[in-house]
């Protein structure tokens, strides 16, 4: 299967904003840091953090456009995998983890 990332992603210029969406209040448990490609602004930020917290044992999720990284607190681990569909769901990449 490919997929393809647009890379001017959903604003085309990065004019929305940042700041970063959290989505949940943070929990005990595992955090990860992932890097993302493709995110510009509060809306890329949005629809990454919406996709990774209906993965099972997620308790938070924070996206930084600026920085491309997504941090994600779990009740255990998480498969990359699960976390690279999600990503690919939302229409951007998942680089791997930071």
């Amino acid at each position: 299967m490919t997929t393809e990332t647009n890379a001017s992603s959903c604003c085309g210029s990065g004019s929305c904003g940042s700041g970063g969406t959290a989505v949940d209040v943070q929990a005990a448990g595992v955090t990860t840091v992932y890097k993302v490609s493709g995110m510009t602004c509060g809306h890329c930020e949005g629809a990454v953090s919406q996709e990774i917290s209906v993965l099972d044992g997620v308790s938070a999720v924070t996206a930084v456009a600026k920085t491309g990284e997504v941090t994600v607190t779990s009740a255990a681990p998480l498969d990359e995998e699960s976390v690279r569909t999600a990503v690919d769901e939302a229409g951007y990449k998942l680089v791997g983890r930071a």
